[in-house]
């Protein structure tokens, strides 16, 4: 590198005054016919320059070796069958030619797996910024074409792009589309899956247009096997059937026929199961001091619907105020009881007593309906032990405890019992006391209860003389909780240091409406980041596991647990992969969901040059594919000279040589030494001189 710099003995505006002063010299000898004239302009332009110090600016130059980035493709695509081999093949043979060029440097570049499919794009662009404009020589891709990131795709780089494909033009596949899944479901409800089957790349003649055996199955149940056709969009109505994670399986049979996988023929959906609204009955049997307890709980909880009616007077009394006057709107209890039972999840019947209000038929009507699924909750004082007590009704055959006909009106402490201890309603109350522990201060005491025999259900809490306060039971499809104390209250207005009240009757509440994390024998997972799972087995039982757990490729592994307390086991696992997974514990069992409804490293499997194409086609470069025979030859041509081609010995993809240098030193010389311009400026003013002297003579 050669350049002229300018080192000046004075400033510059100086330097232009004397430049400007012997142009105007000039000029006035020009114009009064002096001869010489021209002689001491040069004379005064050439002081101006030695004074600018005039010199030449060397460098010394080092040449740069050329770079090639070779970026290889290892995701999942790339372990169907064939391609593996391929890569290694194209990168091994492209690594020493590479290698025997030159001044050329290899930059190698790896993709593998992501949580977002395989990310080329941001790759490529990382790798291409990360060098030297003036130093690449080419790219060279080596993958199935399948880019998840089309978006970050560079639309040029300063160098050729050469996409070779792995794969082969007859590979076809058959896979499921999910269009739409709802992610949350109201119970009950129908929510609508979109999907459709598709078909990609050289579908055989004998299976194009045939119809595919679609199988669906809800939590692992009995599946459902329809003949759809390919190419359709379906919609497939799914009703949740509880709250939490309603588990979708989605399959079709593998169509055979050289299928590239199978991986795609199936997936996984999860739909969280909520409810609209939690509709809730009360009716209290009198006016007291803890009605407002109940009645506050559930206006406070914005999820629940709550119709509330108290019983001020009963139909046979007669005091001679007319009904009107004393009741705000008519107890519709034909409505309520016999019409539209169905429509609530819970009906409590707060320190009610069978007054004539509602006939047999009526108490008949509400076990059935406990039987089929429906809740009831019973608190109720002294008038269990009385005549008018319900379990007289035939609402009696489905309560879990009898009264003995005895009111214990000694102050009393609640206790849990050992069941109490690990059901999930009682289980971790503040301030909770075993049946063998000491006294908590952190509980109040409550004055009376009535004296019951239990026939079924779990003893969750004791209270007077060890006697049963919390029975919780199981009937048919339905639930019963039946509490022997109206006291509850004494809790929420802090006597004696309160309790938990609010907390434990929306346990109660929420267990007897069957929320799943209220269960007392159930499985719970909650999944974490990297496939991580806790695993939460709750159970009355004193033990439990090991938990069997069948992965989607059909492996068992047991794995142990760990006690975490009364009820409770619990274990950490991580799962292998994405895909359907079945635990099952004994009896009890459930299915889980891991990663998205299908792996996103297989929704597409055909190899294709549509994402990769357009970069190879704008920089010059090349899409070849790998299947035609060996890796295309490497060759090195000059910028601007058609990159690829095919000879006779094959095919061939070339480089472009940068010839790139960097500046490894400066040298500045003078034009002119001190005494040699002092000579030059002289010499111009003698040469003028003379011109002068000659006119004279």
């Amino acid at each position: 590198m050669t350049a002229l710099r300018f080192d000046p003995m004075l400033p510059w505006w100086l330097i232009a005054v004397l430049a400007a002063l012997a142009l105007i010299a000039a000029g006035f000898a020009l114009w009064r016919g002096l001869r010489g004239w021209a002689w001491r302009g040069l004379a005064g332009l050439a002081a101006a320059a030695a004074l600018a110090g005039p010199a030449l600016e060397l460098g010394s130059r080092a040449g740069l070796s050329d770079i090639v980035i070779l970026l290889d493709d290892r995701s999942a695509s790339q372990t169907l069958p064939g391609r593996a081999a391929q890569t290694d093949d194209a990168v091994d043979a492209l690594a020493r030619q590479i290698a025997a060029l030159p001044d050329t440097e290899l930059r190698r570049v790896t993709v593998g797996d992501d949580e977002d499919g395989t990310l080329i794009g941001a790759a490529l662009t990382r790798a291409i910024a990360a060098e030297p404009e003036s130093r690449l020589a080419g790219v060279i891709v080596v993958s199935d074409g399948q880019a998840h990131d089309a978006a970050m795709i560079p639309p040029g780089a300063p160098a050729p792009v050469h996409v070779l494909l792995t794969g082969s033009p007859g590979d076809w596949d058959r896979r499921l589309v999910i269009e739409e899944s709802p992610a949350f479901g109201l119970i009950g409800e129908q929510a609508t899956i979109r999907l459709r089957i598709e078909d990609q790349g050289a579908v055989p003649p004998d299976l194009a247009g045939q119809p595919a055996n679609l199988r669906i199955s809800l939590d692992g149940g009995e599946e459902q096997v329809f003949a759809v056709p390919v190419g359709v969009v379906l919609e497939l109505p799914v009703v949740p059937s509880h709250a939490g994670q309603n588990v979708v399986h989605i399959a079709f049979d593998a169509p055979g026929a050289d299928e590239l996988t199978d991986l795609n023929n199936a997936a996984a959906l999860s739909i969280t199961g909520v409810r609209d609204r939690l509709r809730v009955l009360l009716v209290s049997g009198q006016p007291h001091a803890g009605e407002r307890t109940w009645r506050n709980l559930l206006k406070s909880d914005a999820g629940v619907d709550l119709i509330h009616f108290t019983i001020l007077r009963a139909p046979d009394k007669f005091d001679g105020v007319p009904t009107e006057e004393l009741a705000l709107i008519a107890f519709p209890t034909e409505e309520l009881f016999m019409q539209r039972i169905e429509d609530f999840d819970l009906i409590i019947f707060d320190r009610y007593r069978v007054q004539g209000i509602l006939p047999a038929d009526y108490y008949e009507n509400i076990a059935r309906y406990v039987e089929k699924g429906g809740a009831i909750l019973v608190a109720a004082g002294p008038e269990m032990a009385g005549v008018e007590s319900l379990n007289l009704s035939p609402l009696g055959r489905i309560l879990p405890a009898r009264p003995t006909g005895r009111v214990i009106e000694t102050p009393f402490l609640p206790h849990l019992t050992d069941e109490g201890t690990r059901h999930p309603v009682t289980s971790g109350l503040p301030g909770a006391v075993g049946p063998d522990d000491a006294p908590s201060d952190a509980w109040g005491r409550w004055l009376r209860m009535a004296d019951t025999l239990v026939t079924r259900g779990t003893v969750a809490m004791t209270g007077a003389e060890g006697r049963p306060l919390l029975i919780l039971d199981r009937v048919g499809e339905g639930r019963v909780a039946q509490m022997t104390s109206d006291q509850v209250w004494l809790w929420g207005r802090g006597f004696e240091g309160g309790g938990p009240q609010l907390e434990l009757l929306r346990r109660i509440a929420h267990w007897s409406m069957k929320e799943p994390e209220l269960d007392e024998e159930t499985l719970l997972a909650d999944v974490g980041t990297d496939l991580r799972v806790r695993l939460t087995r709750r159970t009355m039982a004193d033990s439990a596991g090991p938990l069997r757990i069948t992965a989607p490729d059909g492996t068992v592994t047991d794995l142990p647990l760990t006690a975490a307390g009364p009820g409770r086991f619990v274990a950490d696992w991580t799962a292998p992969g994405h895909g359907l997974y079945r635990l099952a514990d004994g009896d009890l069992s459930r299915v889980l969901a891991l990663g998205p409804a299908a792996p996103r490293e297989f929704e597409q499997t055909v190899a294709s040059d549509a994402a990769l194409g357009p970069l190879a086609q704008a920089t010059g470069g090349a899409v070849m594919r790998l299947s035609d025979g060996v890796p295309p030859d490497l060759r090195t041509v000059r910028a601007g000279r058609q990159a690829h081609g095919e000879g006779p010995l094959g095919r061939w993809i070339a480089l472009t040589p940068r010839e790139a240098s960097t500046v490894t030193g400066l040298a500045r010389r003078p034009i002119l030494p001190d005494w040699a311009w002092l000579a030059v400026i002289a010499g111009l003013l003698i040469a003028g001189w003379l011109s002068e002297a000659r006119r004279r003579a």
